[in-house]
């Protein structure tokens, strides 16, 4: 048969920025291009259309998304001015009014409810771009100042804009997905959206209210990611511990505080979807891999959920708690509904009911008011409560938030003095912590061979972890050359340390290893 007067298959480039939730979105719309008979690529300048899909959470982080989108429209006017390009995730959801004027260089823009229509929106911006005569649109020289700025370029035709006022959409099993993780982990969102009224976060603004997928619905998820060979399923959503809380009959809305969230979670009945069913269901399937539970909020912690990780052992000895601060005026600031009080005594209750807990958590310096007396009670407690993994954050200032506009605001050069200065009490409390695995037996999963590039010291940041600081330091050189990198349990993706081991191990299994030596942060290992 000729293919004489066939149109191929429309060629898509995506670039994710942000989050893990950012990434779960990123691969739903790669799948749903792919049922829309498009075809992937990860050459962006033979793509027909580019995706970049963004991260606003705080102010470097949609500098970051700024200066992507700009760097892509001007490789594009450089080497292919026909290609599209879309704009899709947070940053538009939260500029929605206002980036089709401060960046005319894109073609479309989307929202989070439209990551399902993402294939019919890629054919509009490609509609779009076919109208705009090469040049008619002028790259930006400046990158970081768009957002502060009013100009707008030569006329063309008006963008496709697609992004609801306020998102409901949150996925579900049916929906196409094309994983970009490694085979041997997968990241699965239980829900969307977020309730709580913290005064220095956008979240709640840009991915609306709570709203949980149903408990079968992730289970079948989950078993299908197994018959792949999937050994680390990531449970993330804004804020896990309220999981399955708004599917109740008489849900009217959040419940943020402690007393009001032990009060509802106790009046549900015994079929009520909770945190607690959703991992004993995921514990109950069969296979040997790890359920890892990331982003939890400490106000909402029962003594159920501690006793449920503790009777599931295919559940992570691993629990991700932001709490942003101790001193009980910063939590009030923050608008946090928990006080230094309930902290300490919940930490104390999680490490005893869980034996060979590792707690990962992050802290806010140089929040408005924040005193010097408020900081060095953050500094004792970080000492004296010895996280096994810690991140901080310097204070962003948002301009539509409450804590945006409160009086008190700590000068730049403070707030990273306060950050590194936390990061270098937990360093020595790290260094403590490996230097206590010495000689003992781990299960690890290998991600693959030692990237010798990796093996040199660096500065981990991240949008969501802040200053990580996990610097592998000098390694063997053996290792460096030869070696595998794996994690332990205590080990979630990317933002904590890793275990380097000298040896053959299976890449993309289970092995066990005994631990040698150390970094500041990571664990150096032999084949057990």
């Amino acid at each position: 048969m000729s293919d004489k007067g066939h149109t191929p298959p429309l060629m898509v480039g995506m670039i994710s920025l942000g989050c893990a939730k950012n990434l779960v979105d990123a691969e739903v719309m790669l799948g749903s291009l792919l049922a829309g008979g498009m075809k992937i690529t990860n050459d962006a300048a033979s793509a027909d259309a580019l995706i970049v899909n963004t991260c606003s959470f705080i102010g470097a982080a949609q500098e970051e998304s700024v200066d992507t989108i700009l760097e892509s429209s001007q490789v594009r006017a450089l080497s292919r001015p026909g290609q599209a390009l879309i704009v899709s995730g947070c940053l538009p959801q939260r500029y929605r009014d206002k980036l089709p004027q401060l960046l005319p260089e894109v073609d479309a823009f989307m929202g989070v409810d439209q990551v399902p229509q993402v294939a019919e929106i890629v054919r509009g911006a490609v509609a779009r771009r076919r109208e705009v005569a090469p040049g008619a649109i002028r790259p930006r020289r400046s990158k970081a100042v768009v957002l502060k700025s009013a100009k707008v370029a030569a006329p063309a035709p008006a963008p496709v804009r697609a992004v609801s006022h306020r998102p409901k959409y949150v996925p579900d099993y049916a929906t196409p997905r094309f994983r970009l993780t490694p085979p041997h982990l997968a990241y699965v969102k239980i829900a969307e959206g977020c309730n709580h009224p913290c005064s220095f976060c956008t979240i709640p603004r840009m991915r609306g209210g709570h709203r949980s997928r149903p408990q079968a619905d992730v289970v079948e998820e989950v078993r299908g990611l197994l018959r792949q060979g999937v050994r680390e399923i990531n449970l993330i959503s804004q804020d896990s511990t309220y999981y399955g809380m708004d599917l109740r009959p008489d849900h009217r809305g959040g419940i943020s505080s402690p007393a009001k969230f032990s009060a509802a979670a106790g009046a549900l009945g015994e079929e009520a979807t909770t945190l607690c069913t959703l991992l004993r269901a995921l514990n109950a399937l069969p296979g040997d891999f790890w359920i890892r539970l990331l982003y939890t909020h400490p106000a909402h912690w029962t003594d159920e959920l501690i006793a449920t990780i503790a009777d599931c052992p295919k559940v992570a000895r691993y629990v991700d708690m932001p709490l942003q601060h101790i001193h009980d005026v910063m939590l009030e600031r923050m608008r946090r509904e928990t006080d230094s009080r309930y902290i300490r005594e919940l930490i104390t209750r999680i490490r005893q009911g869980i034996p060979g807990i590792a707690l990962r958590t992050t802290f806010i310096v140089g929040f408005p008011g924040e005193t010097q007396a408020c900081f060095q009670a953050l500094l004792d407690f970080i000492a004296q409560t010895r996280f096994e993994h810690l991140g901080v954050f310097a204070y962003s200032r948002e301009a539509d938030t409450r804590a945006g506009g409160m009086r008190g605001q700590i000068p730049h050069a403070t707030k990273q003095a306060r950050s590194r200065r936390a990061m270098q009490i937990q360093r020595a409390v790290s260094r403590e912590h490996c230097a206590a695995l010495v000689g003992r037996r781990l299960n690890v999963l290998v991600e693959g061979k030692v990237d010798p590039a990796d093996a040199a010291s660096a500065e981990i940041r991240s949008w969501e972890h802040g200053l990580i600081g996990r610097t592998p330091g000098r390694l063997p050189e053996g290792m460096a050359r030869e070696g595998w990198v794996a994690r332990a349990e205590a080990h979630a993706p990317d933002i904590d340390g890793r275990v380097y081991v000298r040896g053959r191990v299976p890449s993309g299994d289970f092995a066990w290893v005994r631990v040698t030596g150390h970094t500041d942060y990571d664990l150096l290992a032999e084949p057990a």
